[in-house]
């Protein structure tokens, strides 16, 4: 089935952001693209993805979060607006902002209970559809096809499986990221029949279990930001939430894509062609703001 769907969790505290996110909400911090325009870091994820080809976007909030999104989206009175027509482009802008904003609808996390209980909460929007999950403080950009684009192709190749994009990383980022083992397709050795995921693994464990075949030593697969999930994701964190499985505390969404993996397979397409901008701390957002309105591409 064709991924017409898309999510995007927003509910975080940003508490790394403190005490900046406590006057304005991470994921509407300004970020220049390179058109020189100032645009907020969610308005860049809705327009990618109504690009690619998705529908409609669900973005889960903290209550009474999504009045702040509708009201960003929406834009300013007349007057305003009035006062842009001297910048076509801005003028331009707005009126895409309300349309994109009548594609747009909102899920509520009532509670902090982590990643996968964020994404649980897009249930109803889902409705057995299989859906694009991006994280909400990265940005992604292709090179001749969009990252958005090129996981719904491999959804689509791999017959409707979960498919995680993933990304080359070392040994010193193992900590940050859930990290795949498996074996490379030979038809399209992009495509990876994934064997095993581990959120956050150790050196050691990386070492010993999440080999793939043509990495250097030391290096591996880890998540890039972005997953095609098929419906039964929904069943799974439903019972992950029903038993009270956590990991550190949390419902966490990699444990459910392992459990996945279990019962029906899962695949994994390794990014090649684009590049992800981490906004998840101070010290990336700040990397990432320059390379972005740059219009860097290469990994």
């Amino acid at each position: 089935m064709k991924i017409r769907k898309a999510v995007v969790p927003i509910a975080g505290l940003g508490t790394r952001f403190f005490p900046a996110s406590h006057a304005c909400k991470k994921e509407l911090f300004p970020i220049v693209g390179p058109d020189g325009i100032a645009r907020a870091l969610v308005h860049y994820q809705i327009m990618d993805l109504l690009e690619a080809g998705i529908e409609q976007v669900c973005i889960v909030v903290q209550p009474g979060e999504e009045r702040l999104v509708m009201d960003y989206f929406r834009g300013p009175g007349e007057a305003y607006i009035k006062r842009l027509e001297k910048y076509p482009g801005l003028a331009h802008e707005a009126e895409r902002m309300r349309a994109a904003l009548d594609r747009t609808t909102f899920a509520v996390q009532e509670c902090q209970e982590g990643y996968g209980h964020a994404v649980y909460q897009s249930k109803a929007f889902a409705k057995g559809d299989p859906i694009l999950l991006c994280l909400g403080d990265h940005l992604f950009r292709g090179g001749h096809t969009s990252c958005h684009s090129q996981l719904m192709q491999a959804h689509e190749v791999c017959g409707g499986k979960s498919v995680s994009a993933v990304n080359r990383i070392h040994a010193d980022e193992l900590k940050g990221y859930g990290t795949i083992a498996g074996k490379r397709l030979q038809a399209n050795p992009h495509l990876i029949d994934v064997s095993l995921i581990i959120e956050k693994p150790s050196v050691e464990v990386a070492r010993q279990e999440l080999r793939v075949e043509g990495l250097e030593a030391d290096e591996f697969l880890g998540w890039f930001g972005m997953h095609a999930l098929s419906p039964s994701i929904y069943d799974i964190l439903e019972e992950m939430i029903a038993r009270d499985i956590r990991r550190e505390g949390e419902f966490q969404l990699t444990h459910a894509q392992e459990l996945q993996r279990q019962r029906e397979g899962y695949c994994a397409l390794e990014i090649q062609d684009g590049k992800r901008f981490n906004f998840g701390t101070p010290q990336d957002f700040v990397k990432s703001l320059t390379e972005f309105a740059e219009g860097n591409t290469a990994p």
